[in-house]
């Protein structure tokens, strides 16, 4: 326990406020289970709402260029908004969405260097509080009636470098406070909070857009300050930063099985015995970093594509012969993100359960393949139709997304070659998010153009996406392979010993 019990940069940090009113409250310290709780509820609600702020936008697509919707949701918007209302409205919307998502995945790397370096809890705050009053300022341009294209521009840059430094952050706090054992769980139902932003940020935005679509940007803008102020009050970001001591059980789980097979890919944490923050250049030498971030370059850009456009798609495309409303299509999407939800709390349990994260990671991404396709082939035929194709979609699109950049990340940034250090977690999130972003950004780029020439080939591209992402973890799916193998083999040879099981494969 020695080693776990050496001060910190953190450890000199005051506990937060909230918390010492709590304790105040209680007349007594907060467990380490209490305190988890708390990190694991602050940082769920921390980073949907930065998806409900993100996911505005291509709500609000089709209110501003009418031409992508057949139905307009209210008379005040039928001739959009210029300058996206002109023939090149849809590419300029592309555009947008390229701007900031650009920004976001470069700021990402920077943000997880310094995130390693700071205080998290003032970083994350300071970074939802800029999120939230910039969102808000593209909603301004509705009210002070703003038609240059280069304010909005210029407003969705900022709002992605401000938007950059949550991931980094509240992955490596829930790094910090939680072992590897049952993380693919644990983690795969607290990411759900992507598709729980997304949700409330469509329900919020397709609820106000019949008031102006400025409000649909105020709102969650305002949201996410609030949010912002929580997380300064009772965000503990290390235990040693309050305190609060490792039970026995977490500091056990770091211990491997007598017999077990190594890990081929993330190996297992050891004691700490540096805490020193890890280069950007020795971070991507970490093994399993490189594949891992590169394979979420596709898995974001099929995601996002679908983020970002298929409101639009929606209302662009006749269910049952029938064109549906902007506010309609915004409600119906929130199945893909539902899917989502399922998608991603499965592959954290099944590569738990398994052992496996790039085989369970592969194989929801070839899945997706068949699910795109007749998504499109045959979502035309019914709302019902259109809503199961839609919520198994997301499920296995989101799935390894959710897996690689939660369970995956947090893995790889407490790996066995960083000797224990701790402080890896948010630059090793950070590059392989960060990498994944900039899929994000060709996606919807891609997008805006191919949409307007054919919808056929833009599920066409996501297909092929969805396939490079698979075959980019081939090589690490055959480690995990050749492991399995090699364990089964040498349980056949032990079958007559009565101590040998399974139950803990």
């Amino acid at each position: 326990m020695g080693s776990l019990e050496e001060p910190k940069p953190e450890a000199t940090c005051t506990k937060p406020h909230g918390i010492r009113f709590l304790e105040y409250i209680r007349n007594s310290a907060i467990s380490f289970r209490t305190y988890q709780t708390i990190v694991l509820i602050v940082t769920f609600f921390a980073y949907a709402s930065y998806h409900a702020t993100r996911k505005t936008t291509s709500i609000v697509k089709s209110a501003l260029d009418p031409k992508a919707s057949q139905v307009n949701f209210s008379p005040l918007l039928s001739n959009g908004w210029a300058p996206f209302n002109g023939s090149d409205g849809p590419a300029m919307l592309g555009e947008l969405d390229l701007a900031f998502l650009l920004v976001y995945s470069l700021g990402m790397y920077f943000a997880g260097h310094l995130g390693d370096r700071l205080d998290l809890r003032i970083f994350l705050t300071v970074g939802m509080v800029g999120t939230g009053l910039f969102t808000a300022l593209f909603g301004f341009g509705y009210w002070f009636n703003i038609h240059n294209f280069y304010y909005f521009l210029i407003i969705q840059m900022i709002a992605g470098l401000f938007q950059s430094t949550g991931w980094p952050s509240v992955v490596a706090v829930v790094g910090n406070w939680f072992g590897k054992t049952k993380r693919g769980l644990i983690m795969g139902i607290w990411n759900s909070h992507t598709s729980v932003g997304n949700i409330t940020g469509s329900l919020i935005a397709s609820a106000l857009l019949k008031d102006g679509w400025g409000w649909s940007f105020a709102v969650p803008g305002l949201l996410i300050s609030f949010v912002g102020l929580v997380v300064f009050l009772l965000l503990p970001v290390t235990p040693a930063s309050v305190g609060a001591d490792k039970e026995d059980n977490e500091v056990q789980s770091i211990k491997p099985n007598v017999g077990e097979v190594a890990e081929p890919l993330l190996g297992l944490e050891s004691a700490v015995v540096e805490d020193k923050p890890v280069g950007f250049i020795e971070a991507w030498k970490i093994p399993g970093v490189a594949p891992f971030a590169l394979c979420l370059f596709f898995s974001k850009l099929v995601a996002y594509t679908f983020l970002y456009w298929l409101p639009f798609y929606i209302t662009h495309t006749a269910i049952d012969g029938k064109y549906l409303s902007d506010a309609t299509a915004g409600s119906l999407c929130t199945m893909f993100d539902v899917g989502g939800i399922f998608g991603g709390i499965l592959a954290g349990y099944i590569s738990d359960r398994i052992d496996a994260r790039a085989i369970t990671a592969a194989s929801f991404t070839y899945c997706a393949i068949p699910a795109l396709f007749f998504y499109r082939s045959y979502g035309y035929i019914s709302l019902y139709v259109n809503i199961a194709l839609m919520f198994i979609a997301g499920m296995l699109v989101n799935g390894p997304y959710a897996l690689i950049t939660t369970a995956v990340s947090a893995d790889l940034g407490t790996h066995s070659s960083l000797n224990g250090n701790l402080r890896a977690l948010a630059t090793v999130t950070a590059i392989i998010d960060g990498t994944g972003s900039v899929g994000a950004a060709v996606g919807p780029l891609l997008t805006g153009y191919i949409a307007a020439k054919s919808w056929n080939a833009v599920f066409t591209m996501l297909m092929m996406a969805a396939l490079v992402a698979g075959l980019l973890l081939t090589r690490l799916v055959v480690a995990e392979l050749t492991v399995k193998i090699r364990f089964l083999r040498s349980l056949g040879g032990t079958q007559s010993r009565p101590e040998a099981s399974m139950s803990e494969v």
